[in-house]
């Protein structure tokens, strides 16, 4: 089964969990072969519910380790720009989306995810423009 790990580290960042536990994030991950969705949310207010169907389940954890196996059983990560969150999933081989968060002041995300992008290593996008670059 194809899933997708998201992941934010101990960091609070609820507008990149709103984006990526919506239906219409569901639907594109669905229509793209993913069947699983296993969001890490941090220390945020938002509290997606999980849920188990037949065609696609959400399982959502508080804190949950990025350890190496979770990153090895999933086919995307799509992360938040901090540094440990896009090495982690690079030196695994796995492709890596990285959501930024415009809100930062000196936005060190920004530098760090277009010179990763700049490389070839990495996608980044903004939580307004993810669904944008999914379905190009």
């Amino acid at each position: 089964m194809k899933s997708v790990f998201i992941t934010m580290g101990n960091t609070s960042f609820d507008e990149f969990i709103t984006c990526t536990s919506s239906r219409a994030t569901f639907q594109v991950l669905r229509r793209l072969g993913y069947r699983r969705l296993v969001p890490q949310i941090g220390g945020g207010r938002v509290v997606p519910d999980s849920f188990d169907s037949t065609s696609f389940s959400l399982i959502v954890y508080r804190y949950k380790c990025a350890s190496r196996k979770t990153i090895r059983d999933s086919n995307l990560i799509i992360s938040h720009a901090g540094a440990g969150n896009c090495l982690e999933p690079l030196e695994e081989g796995k492709s890596l989306v990285v959501v930024v968060n415009e809100k930062l002041m000196d936005n060190h995300q920004l530098e760090l995810a277009r010179q990763l992008h700049k490389e070839g290593y990495l996608f980044y996008c903004t939580c307004s423009t993810l669904l944008e670059y999914c379905t190009d």
